[in-house]
């Protein structure tokens, strides 16, 4: 028996629970962005703080709508416009569980967890750590035992 992805996402710390109901989408991405980038507001972001204007100005500039449930266009969408950052979707905590790559050549990866039985987003800033593996292989998105090029 599996433990549910919403119950991962609450107890382990190498995943950002995201508690807004609504445009989590959007949430997780600007706390992934906000941890990448060092902000000095991710600390609140991460406990759903002062996040909402930033969420919502997001989607006015972005002139993304999160209310049709068209994710899979949108995060097309969001990486257009986020085009210094590599944004991967995972819809399990499995290498292979990879639904949205990103084609964009960038050292910022923002890592998002996708929860298909609670339709929830989570950013999961240490996806290896979130998949209990010592090391992923970035490139063929294998573990392996240790940092090696994986074949």
């Amino acid at each position: 028996m599996s433990i549910p992805l919403s119950v991962m996402a609450h107890l382990k710390s190498s995943i950002v629970e995201v508690k807004a109901e609504e445009n989590c989408l959007a949430h997780a991405f600007i706390i992934a962005i906000a941890r990448v980038d060092n902000v000095a507001n991710f600390t609140a972001f991460r406990k759903s703080r002062k996040i909402r204007p930033v969420v919502e100005a997001l989607l006015q500039q972005t002139g993304i709508d999160l209310t049709r449930c068209r994710e899979i266009l949108e995060r097309k969408r969001f990486q257009e416009h986020f085009r210094d950052y590599k944004i991967v979707v995972f819809q399990g905590l499995g290498c292979e569980d990879i639904m949205y790559e990103g084609q964009v050549d960038s050292s910022k990866r923002l890592n998002l967890l996708y929860d298909e039985v609670e339709t929830h987003y989570h950013e999961t800033p240490n996806h290896t750590g979130a998949m209990a593996k010592k090391y992923v292989c970035k490139a063929y998105h294998k573990s392996c035992g240790r940092d090696v090029t994986c074949l």
